[in-house]
């Protein structure tokens, strides 16, 4: 192909998924009191309505245009990431829209529902029995297949202009604009590879707002390991999350600490009860990392209350429940990693006043 052809199919390839942002509507957010805590303010900001169904669908964009504008990829390149589900099924989503073969190497126990929806989008599964191998067999298929890596974990943190250009922390601001508390004493998130809490606390540093940062991390996770201790890079053999999407054995080159204010660890058991909870009181599922998001949103909220503050507290749905229907809202598979999940939800579910529903 002439360099002339090859420019041509890159303009055009921008130009679709430009197309497909501008299709595309803002995500909502979602405002709950929470009784058992007055004064304060809950936000979440649904990013489980985007096309693929989760958070990850913005990052995915942004490294295929990243890619793209730095010609990484081209009309006959086969794209590979390494990822445990939504970041792969979004990045297939944008590799099927430019025509071009989509490997995605995930854990082998990535939820099956997950796998589906990669398979839906026109992606290749590569399961690998080791989850902290992902990182090496992606780059050797990229290697071998002559194809491009996308490594959301190294580049994740500087694909998205953190300044704004609607990124998901502008986004955000601007929906609060009208609010009581337009500014959040706090905005929680999670963190996978980094990506998301580097672009949301940059911007709030680069717009001199008050609110501080504070990443929800699972127990067995290294990054709340890492912030109390920076020496601290891996995880003892053995430590797993059963929560998806956040928490990594390693700290992963996109995780900036410098720009996270506070960080609390949360059991699996607190990230399912409330994502259980949650889901009642919005009546549609949502995913564990929206559970352990809100877990930590709570602890935050009681402190408030404790000071005699008022104010509001922002955070992330990731992606819907349905993903999950065989896992976190399978009571059995829960039996069978004995997770007590039941006390927890119901602590999220008084804060919430919704006691006497069953847990969905």
């Amino acid at each position: 192909m002439t360099r002339a052809c090859r420019r041509a199919w890159l303009f055009e390839a921008l130009r679709k998924i430009e197309a497909d942002f501008n299709r595309s509507a803002d995500t909502h957010l979602i405002s709950l009191d929470v009784p058992a805590l007055p004064g304060v303010t809950l936000y979440l900001k649904d990013e489980s309505s985007h096309p693929t169904g989760s958070l990850k669908h913005r990052l995915a964009r942004s490294l295929f245009l990243y890619a793209l504008c730095n010609e990484w990829i081209g009309p006959d390149t086969t794209v590979i990431e390494a990822s445990s589900g939504s970041t792969a099924v979004s990045e297939a989503y944008f590799a099927r829209l430019l025509g071009l073969r989509f490997i995605a190497v995930v854990p082998a126990l990535t939820a099956a529902p997950k796998l589906e929806a990669i398979k839906f989008q026109g992606g290749e599964i590569h399961r690998v029995d080791d989850p902290r191998t992902v990182y090496d067999v992606a780059q050797k298929l990229a290697v071998e297949t002559g194809g491009h890596y996308l490594d959301q974990f190294t580049y994740a943190e500087r694909v998205t202009d953190w300044r704004g250009n609607n990124n998901i922390a502008e986004s955000l601001f601007a929906q609060l604009s009208q609010e009581r508390h337009s500014v959040p004493d706090w905005i929680v998130c999670g963190a996978g590879t980094g990506g998301t809490s580097a672009t949301i606390g940059r911007f709030i540093r680069y717009r001199r707002h008050a609110t501080r940062l504070c990443v929800a991390d699972p127990e067995q996770s290294v990054f709340h390991r890492n912030f109390q201790d920076p020496t601290v890079e891996t995880l003892p053999e053995g430590c797993a999350s059963l929560i998806e999407g956040i928490g990594r054995p390693r700290v992963e080159p996109s995780y900036v600490p410098g720009v996270v204010d506070r960080m609390l660890a949360v059991s699996d058991a607190q990230s399912i009860g409330a994502m259980r909870a949650v889901a009642e009181v919005l009546g549609k599922r949502v995913g564990g990392s929206t559970g352990t998001n809100v877990w930590a949103c709570l602890q935050l909220a009681r402190e408030m209350t404790a000071a005699g503050k008022q104010g509001s507290i922002a955070t992330l749905i990731c992606d819907a429940g349905e993903r999950y229907d065989c896992t976190y809202y399978n009571d059995r598979w829960l039996a069978g990693r004995s997770v007590d999940w039941r006390p927890c939800a119901a602590d999220i579910r008084a804060a919430f006043s919704v006691a006497g529903r069953s847990c969905v």
